[in-house]
């Protein structure tokens, strides 16, 4: 595998790698890490060069993080990685290192001196951050939260972190416990402790790995009972969220010397505290809008995404920072065990590990920093670039566009025309003032050069500036979300509603912050047209707020909910109102019991009976794609009778099994019920005018009906960007299985139809489509309180049949009384229903959906269920005729990440090597009993469920 050595002479870089000896080696070794390990094994042959950079040890590292999972180190991570792979050999030889003159690299050179060069004397600190022993919180807030940093020497030392927390005990206690592991992969890495211990010790790594994991509270609960929040950072507003849904806060943090993490601003614009119990670290920290030299900023200008560019700590310090003259450099401190450094909302920091160092850290929201947090998540990408990286966010002939006042006539970041989807934000104009804000601005601040060294001074931002930068013409409510985000769309609007119910002494606060994220002014004067529209009463203060996780603003006032339709801007919101009320004026003249079950219409947005604007309309202007219209103040709205209890998602933990079961019966009677409903007439059936040759149906030989041709056409939407799509949601959704969803798919989707050939030889579809729901979701089945007395007043009938024996002696507290949110309609096949509501309301719980099955009684594909199936479908595609294959492919295509919630659920399937996988996976452990819960997908048993109760 070696090559023999090469004749002694000057210069062997020329022979040793060709034309690629005018590359640099930086390159080189960059375009090495996208080869696989057998190919670096191929290529070390070529020439000793080669030999010499195919066996970096950085490289090897980069090899082995790419596939995340448990790490266990074996000395080297060439070693490592060949173990990993199963290519390492029985018996491993134990070679000395290649030496030769006659090449030298000093990019390699600088590395290795990273590897090996201590900081024990790396401890100068000038003392620009103030110390501090004992504080009020008064004094905090005024001198300190939200303007500078502070050490604070004395919070920590009652906590029994400060003599459990040394790394041998830690080693003895948890050693088996796997944390996980900071580096820079997407990837989650874990080591368990006593492994990580152990490669501390012996590594010699340029950046090493680094313990940094936020949920040590759940792999070793333990830990938390070892320290307290300090009583200056105990105000946190995002404790109003479930754990399960607020954003990472906590982190166990542990490396080695001249480990660390390199430049960055805490997520959201949080603040943080950190307490280190053992070894020194060593902090550099800039102002807000003060971007680092060696430091690009990122910002995608569709949806605010930021990227931080950066050397990692080590590398900046011991290169770029020698070169900064005095008045450039950054506020420093070196933090003793037992100290506590306070960092405000914004400021830029580094941390590097001088030594081994044990540290626990935690971000938090308080009234200070409430409404930046509110800014650094509202969509958009102005506002972040300001926030991140001052004026360097700009364009140079901004500031000539500025008012005496300091506020922006026009930026050119919103200029439609402008070809770059990307701004880059780079620290590299030493000596300009930092973005600063002391109650007031001035243009001329902005370029006056610093002449001394920023200390001594309070650095804050001033929302009232920050937020001009917010485009006006952006829809806050609905516009792409940030994927850098600390906590979804919706979640965000379910902290700001939950803080408004339970925290009415900072309404005025919250309000401000509401403004800037969902600017919630306009919603809530639109309401107020409403009510005066149909004398209403006006909003209550618990009412002025949008309750509930939707894409429409949704206010309760009174006994009434009204739903204002913002989705998609003015042309969607107009056809899913249109929808919507054809919906119900369709149901109202059935004698289906479903009209019982869905909420009264009380009053709606001017539109006539005849409905231009409904199903048929809808689903032809989704093909056209002709864009939103805009509109700045009318939006459709609708006004629906309020429902008693509540909604399921609140009440899902305080449900018995017998009220579970219940739930699963009538959603079973009520889908039922909907798919039974007969479809609106199709004016113009011979004209379809869709001019859109991507969503073609692609058969030609086939009968198919032109309802069931759009929902074709739709489906082939999906299907042309479904590999862009899944990578967007990324994580959980494995990688590979991303680049393998168009070979899974059918090229026709036609085959994923039930087609049956009839008596004249030609196919045709055998069922027809439905109405569904698309969105019977947690949020949208409301629940009232039984009003039953005696358990034998439980024994409810199901499809007509009165099982008493099942309900004896048990007690129902809840009942499901209505099915709400009908703005999603659609029409396709009913199989689409069934995915969001084994999903997000069973959870994968499968006698709950076995339960749904007896009470829907409808088949999900006849030919699937009697065994005939006559489709045109090759002998050997045997896929298409199961049910549970076309149930895949819709979770694939499906418009909401569905896949999401899969691999989420069930973490297992991340490993599956094929779709084919995934989907025998799921069916084969409903018989497993695996993990308690019996998990499958539950649609490849259907069919036979379907037979039994047929």
């Amino acid at each position: 595998m070696y090559p023999s050595m090469e004749p002694m002479i000057g210069d062997r870089r020329p022979d040793a790698l060709g034309d690629l000896c005018f590359l640099p080696d930086e390159t080189l070794c960059a375009i090495l890490d996208l080869l696989s390990p057998a190919d670096l094994a191929r290529l070390s042959c070529v020439s000793s060069v080669m030999n010499v950079l195919c066996n970096e040890e950085p490289l090897w590292l980069s090899q082995c993080l790419r596939d995340g999972g448990l790490l266990e180190y074996r000395g080297s991570w060439k070693k490592t990685t060949l173990h990993r792979q199963n290519l390492c050999t029985k018996t491993e030889i134990c070679e000395k290192p290649r030496q030769f003159d006659g090449f030298f690299s000093w990019f390699l050179y600088k590395r290795w001196y990273r590897c090996f060069t201590t900081l024990t004397a790396f401890s100068f600190d000038l003392g620009d951050i103030e110390r501090k022993k004992t504080i009020t919180l008064e004094e905090f807030q005024s001198e300190y939260d939200g303007k500078k940093p502070v050490l604070l020497t004395e919070l920590a030392n009652t906590w029994p972190a400060r003599t459990k927390w040394m790394v041998d005990q830690l080693s003895l206690n948890y050693g088996d416990v796997a944390f996980r592991i900071s580096q820079r992969t997407s990837k989650k890495i874990t080591m368990k402790f006593r492994d990580y211990v152990s490669y501390m010790e012996v590594q010699h790594d340029e950046d090493p790995l680094y313990i940094f994991d936020e949920k040590f509270g759940e792999v070793a609960p333990s830990l938390l009972d070892d320290y307290s929040v300090p009583y200056l950072f105990q105000e946190d507003l995002f404790d109003v969220l479930d754990p399960d849904k607020r954003p990472s806060f906590r982190w166990l943090i542990l490396g080695p010397e001249r480990s660390g993490a390199s430049w960055h601003v805490d997520p959201a614009l949080t603040s943080a505290w950190n307490t280190l119990l053992v070894g020194r670290k060593r902090w550099a920290l800039y102002p807000p809008g003060r971007v680092p030299a060696g430091v690009t900023v990122h910002v995608n200008e569709e949806d605010g995404d930021i990227n931080i560019e950066t050397p990692t700590s080590l590398q900046w310090w011991l290169d770029i920072y020698p070169q900064l003259a005095d008045h450039d450099k950054p506020l420093e401190c070196t933090q003793l065990p037992g100290e506590t450094i306070f960092v405000p909302s914004g400021w830029w920091h580094c941390v590097l590990n001088l030594e081994t160092t044990v540290a626990i850290t935690q971000n938090f929201v308080n009234k200070t920093n409430f409404e930046f947090v509110c800014l650094d998540m509202a969509p958009g990408h102005c506002h972040k670039g300001v926030c991140r990286a001052g004026f360097l966010a700009v364009d140079s002939d901004f500031l000539r566009n500025v008012e005496s006042d300091g506020f922006p006539k026009t930026s050119s970041l919103d200029d439609p025309d402008m070809p770059r989807k990307e701004k880059r934000l780079k620290g590299s104009i030493l000596g300009s003032k930092p973005f600063q804000f002391n109650g007031s601005w001035h243009a001329e601040n902005a370029l006056s050069p610093l002449h001394s060294k920023i200390q001594n001074e309070n650095f804050s931002y001033v929302i009232s500036f920050l937020s001009t930068f917010l485009e006006e013409n952006r829809d806050h409510y609905n516009s792409v979300w940030s994927p850098s985000n600390s906590i979804g769309q919706r979640e965000m609007r379910e902290w700001l509603y939950k803080l408004w119910i339970s925290k009415p002494a900072i309404r005025e606060l919250i309000w401000k912050g509401a403004q800037i994220a969902l600017d919630i002014d306009k919603w809530y004067a639109r309401l107020i047209e409403v009510c005066t529209c149909h004398n209403l009463p006006p909003p209550l203060d618990d009412e002025k707020f949008p309750v509930g996780t939707g894409s429409n603003p949704v206010y309760l006032v009174s006994d009434y909910v009204i739903k204002l339709f913002a989705e998609g801007g003015l042309n969607s919101s107009i056809h899913s109102l249109g929808t919507e009320l054809q919906f119900y004026h369709l149901l109202q003249h059935t004698n289906s019991s479903l009209k019982d079950h869905v909420p009264e219409v009380f009053a709606r947005d001017c539109m006539k009976d005849s409905f231009p604007f409904g199903i048929w309309s809808k689903k032809k202007i989704e093909l056209a794609d002709p864009g939103s219209i805009p509109c700045t103040k009318m939006w459709p709205y609708i006004v629906t009778k309020r429902c008693k209890g509540d909604i399921f998602a609140n009440l899902r933990d305080t449900l018995s099994r017998d009220d579970a079961l219940h739930l699963a019966s009538f959603l079973g009677d009520q889908l039922q019920n909907l798919h039974l409903l007969p479809l609106p007439y199709f004016h113009n059936r011979n004209k379809l005018n869709v001019n859109n040759a991507s969503t073609q149906v692609t058969s030609e030989d086939i009968n198919i009906p032109l309802d069931w041709e759009l929902i074709v056409m739709a489906l082939n939407r999906r299907k042309r960007d479904v590999q862009k799509r899944l990578s967007v949601w990324g994580d959980p959704i494995p990688r590979h299985l991303i680049e393998k969803a168009d070979a899974y798919i059918p090229h026709d989707l036609t085959m994923l139809l039930d087609l049956r050939k009839d008596d004249n030889g030609l196919y045709k579809v055998g069922v027809s489509p439905t109405w569904i729901h698309s969105d019977i979701m947690d949020d949208n089945i409301h629940m009232e309180p039984c009003q039953f007395e005696h358990s034998s007043c439980l024994a409810l009938a199901v499809n007509g049949e009165l099982d008493a024996h099942e309900t004896e002696g048990r007690l129902r507290k809840w009942q499901p009384t209505h099915i709400i949110d009908f703005s999603d309609l659609s029409i396709g096949d009913p199989l689409y229903d069934l995915i969001p509501i084994y999903l997000d309301v069973f959870r994968g719980d499968e006698v709950l959906f076995k339960q749904l099955l007896k009470s829907y009684r409808l088949p999900l594909s006849k030919a699937s269920i009697h065994g005939a199936h006559s489709c045109k479908v090759p002998e050997n595609e045997a896929k298409f005729r199961r049910l549970s294959y076309r149930a895949m492919c819709y979770c694939i295509l499906h418009d909401e990440n569905v896949l999401g919630a899969i691999f989420s659920l069930w973490k297992e399937l991340r490993t599956a090597a094929s779709w084919e996988e995934v989907e025998e996976t799921l069916h084969e452990m409903r018989d497993s009993g695996y993990s308690g819960i019996r998990i499958r997908m539950g649609i490849k048993m259907a069919s036979r469920l379907q037979g039994e109760v047929l």
